[in-house]
């Protein structure tokens, strides 16, 4: 049994939601590209700036 880490779980689900993201919402190959990228990076780093907040809450 296969047993991933939050943070490979963040960044599979931020893969898949961002291609998912390219191709229903940009036409060309080159457009698509560039806003999965975006999705992607806004993804994993939405994820790590949640989790720093949540450190600091803590203490």
């Amino acid at each position: 049994m296969m047993a991933f880490s939050h943070f490979t779980s963040v960044l599979l689900f931020a893969t898949f939601a961002s291609v998912v993201f390219a191709i229903t919402q940009r036409s060309t190959p080159r457009g698509m590209v560039r806003y999965g990228a975006f999705c992607w990076v806004l993804f994993v780093g939405s994820v790590i700036a949640a989790s720093w907040l949540m450190y600091f809450l803590r203490k």
